[in-house]
């Protein structure tokens, strides 16, 4: 695809006003051309044009053969501005320096500096001088930058050179433009009761132009491994949630949702039980008009660490559907979240309808730090329904505290007797 070279003004130094160059200086941005929109006129077949105007759009070669009336064509039309720099884009521009003079000039240096709110860049190709220009020659540069930052950004030109006569000249010219912000991204953390960690991240077109969604991935940090939940299995191949034709239109909105596990090797430790509170980085890259590519990253994401306390117990293994009064099993863990080390009883309750099967009061002997240990119970329901599994205590026997544990899962019990295709 050709790309149009599009002049943009520049505001030249105060110091080059006072005298005549020999040399001129113009700055360009590099883009692509976009497709041309006309404007159909139509009207009813019994109005008085008839079939004028239907004729007039077939006629039209601007138009899409078939597709008359709808707004986009099928030619190219060149910008006539500057545009639009979204962040994640790459800035091009051309940069061409001529000798208008009848004179040979020598030592020419250009050199382009892009000024942003944080930083100053040098974006010349080379930064060593050019022996000679003869009249009617130029030297020509492009420069290419990824736009990192939202704001304003000035694009400084310098050209220092020295006459036949010795005299060295130097100007400079100012281009500034304004990097905006082209996408809108919340997430949202939800912790499960295990140690999963579900993302939800909420992306935003804010642009005037469709996107073309060419990737939104999570890359998690060190102590977690990532599931993509934006995709529905069908057979070997799996099928994006969102279609086959991935494009976001403007202000609209888009849900991706991420599970994160931790790692084997740091599920044990107390501190990823605990929580960890840096979870990683969204990696977002589209397409907008002709194929311009743009790439973002967001910062690394934090969430609130739940707070387990010094003790944490969990569901390993639950059933979803029981019998009415028959025992049935569930699989505890126990793990010591805090820095010292414990010697715990374990302590069970009957609710109205939950009925645990064996020993309260017995000892599970010394649990120490970031230590963890499993534990198999046997209980049963007297009612039927959705009921919630609650009543177990444990107490630490050195500092004489008791932990309360209640509403821990929930587990529907139905009758054995009943008909299920009744």
């Amino acid at each position: 695809m050709q790309v149009k070279v599009q002049a943009e003004s520049g505001k030249m130094d105060v110091n080059q006003a006072k005298q005549e160059h020999l040399l001129a200086l113009k700055v360009m941005r590099l883009t692509k051309p976009t497709l041309f929109t006309n404007m159909p006129v139509t009207c009813e077949d019994r109005d008085l044009p008839g079939d004028l105007f239907s004729k007039l759009m077939r006629e039209d070669p601007s138009t899409v053969k078939g597709a008359e009336t709808l707004m986009l064509g099928e030619m190219l039309t060149l910008p006539q501005n500057f545009g639009n720099i979204f962040l994640g884009e790459t800035f091009s521009s051309y940069i061409s320096v001529h000798n208008d003079s009848n004179q040979i000039v020598k030592d020419i240096l250009v050199k382009a500096d892009l000024q942003t709110s944080s930083q100053r860049l040098n974006l010349s190709a080379s930064n060593s001088a050019v022996a000679e220009l003869k009249p009617e020659c130029c030297i020509d540069d492009v420069i290419h930058h990824e736009v990192k930052e939202i704001g304003t950004h000035i694009l400084v030109c310098a050209v220092s050179y020295t006459t036949q006569m010795g005299e060295k000249m130097y100007f400079r010219k100012f281009f500034k433009f304004q990097v905006l912000k082209p996408l809108d991204v919340k997430t949202k953390f939800y912790n499960a009761e295990t140690d999963e960690v579900f993302l939800e991240a909420q992306i935003q077109n804010i642009t005037t132009s469709p996107m073309f969604m060419e990737k939104v991935s999570l890359e998690p940090s060190i102590m977690y491994s990532v599931m993509e939940l934006n995709i529905v299995s069908t057979g070997e191949d799996g099928v994006s949630t969102f279609g086959k034709m991935s494009y976001l239109q403007p202000m609209d909105t888009r849900q991706y949702l991420y599970c994160l596990k931790p790692k084997p090797e740091f599920a044990e430790k107390a501190g990823v039980i605990k929580g960890v509170t840096v979870i990683g980085k969204l990696d977002i890259v589209w397409k907008t008009n002709l194929g311009e590519r743009g790439r973002l990253q967001t910062s690394q994401l934090q969430r609130m660490a739940p707070g387990y306390g010094d003790v944490r117990l969990s569901l390993e293994l639950i059933p979803d559907t029981v019998n009415l009064e028959e025992p049935f099993d569930i699989t505890c863990k126990i793990t010591n979240c805090s820095e010292r080390t414990m010697d715990l009883v374990l302590e069970m309750c009957n609710t109205n309808s939950i009925h645990w099967c064996g020993v309260s009061g017995r000892q599970l002997g010394k649990l120490n730090p970031s230590s963890s240990l499993s534990l198999t119970l046997k209980l049963l329901s007297s009612v039927q329904g959705l009921q919630s599994i609650s009543g177990l205590r444990l107490t630490d026997t050195f500092l004489k505290r008791t932990y309360e544990y209640d509403d821990i899962a929930q587990v529907c019990v139905v009758c054995s007797h009943m008909n299920p295709d009744s």
